[in-house]
């Protein structure tokens, strides 16, 4: 009887020590394969982004906010920042933009002098696992690496793009 609870122990062991080599040895494999998604995901925001761009002027000037403004202008900045969902591991781009506004007439904000300002911001771009979408949704008085410290209990930081980078 002690002989084959030594045994069944023995087995357990060798069996969790070989679970364990294959989970250390998968990891390179699991590494290559996320950044090659990565990769492939940053190529494509950057063949969709005129139209990723143009629908997140759609989505986020539709709603309403800040309210008594209409958007004007936005001026979207070449650098992008990519973060992963901490809950859904979804990824996102961000993006610095700068956002001019003009005063809805009756909206309340007619006199006030700081409607013409420009704003600085960050846009949200979410990629699904297939591909990239937004919902328009803007972060105000943040820049991109502000936004991802702002939320770092949602968000991790993936990569870095800068302009030069590419050129």
């Amino acid at each position: 009887m002690e002989y084959l609870l030594v045994h069944a122990l023995i087995t357990v062991c060798v069996a969790s020590l070989a679970a364990g080599a294959a989970m250390l040895a998968m990891r390179p494999i699991r590494a290559a394969r996320q950044a090659e998604r990565l990769a492939r995901a940053q190529r494509d925001f950057h063949r969709q982004r005129e139209m990723l761009e143009a629908k997140f002027i759609e989505r986020a000037s539709s709603t309403g906010k800040p309210r008594g403004l209409r958007w004007t202008d936005v001026d979207f900045d070449d650098d992008v920042l990519y973060a992963r969902d901490r809950r859904s591991r979804r990824l996102k781009a961000l993006v610095a933009i700068e956002v001019s506004f003009e005063a809805i007439e009756g909206g309340g904000m007619e006199e006030v002098e700081a409607v013409s300002r420009v704003r600085a911001a960050t846009a949200e771009f979410l990629h699904d696992g297939d591909r990239w979408t937004t919902q328009g949704r803007v972060y105000f008085n943040l820049a991109p690496s502000a936004a991802v410290k702002y939320l770092a209990s949602d968000l991790e930081l993936v990569a870095e793009e800068h302009s030069a980078d590419r050129a």
